[in-house]
């Protein structure tokens, strides 16, 4: 007698496979999709224009009565014309009457012209206090533009550049007072 035997029949089998050659096209779609769709966040720095380099320095005489000057040390304290402070309270309106003296008083500045505004920090000073000075110095002059047109500082600065009747206002408002601020290097 044969043992009990089971024959199984062997079959090939077909293993479904999956076409890949679309694979690289919807990763390449993914990728541009969220490259378009991705907000990359841009740091803001300071807007300043600085002078070209150039390889001879010239010294060129300021008469200190046209000098603000404003200090700031490594314990973000102010020195503001020789007055130590612990704040800027003030700081744009003595900015604006200093800028626009006429000569008057013979403690200010000579004229819009020649008045500039010396700012200098020591290396150990905090980045945040040296740019709330910078501020308030540049709000007063923006206070000076505005108000030589008949606006507020905002307003000024919300002026449409791109036309040409509200250019005209913002360079109205600038003309003869030159934005003096002298930012001397760090110590």
């Amino acid at each position: 007698m044969k043992p009990n035997t089971i024959h199984m029949k062997s079959k090939n089998l077909n293993v479904p496979t999956i076409n890949s050659g679309s694979m690289a096209d919807i990763a390449f779609l993914l990728l541009i999709f969220f490259l378009v769709t991705t907000t990359i966040v841009q740091e803001k720095g300071l807007s300043l224009l600085l002078p070209p380099k150039t390889d001879e320095q010239v010294d060129v005489p300021v008469n200190e009565r046209n000098l603000f000057k404003i200090l700031i040390n490594s314990q973000n304290q102010y020195l503001i014309n020789g007055e130590v402070r612990r704040n800027l309270v003030g700081l744009k309106d003595e900015v604006e009457k200093f800028v626009m003296n006429q000569g008057a008083n013979p403690l200010l500045s000579v004229s819009p012209e020649k008045a500039i505004v010396s700012m200098k920090a020591n290396r150990g000073t905090e980045y945040k206090y040296f740019i709330e000075a910078l501020d308030e110095v540049k709000a007063a002059y923006y206070g000076i533009y505005a108000s030589r047109v008949g606006l507020n500082a905002d307003q000024y600065l919300a002026l449409d550049h791109s036309n040409p009747v509200q250019y005209d206002l913002y360079l109205k408002g600038k003309e003869g007072i030159p934005m003096n601020i002298s930012i001397a290097q760090p110590d």
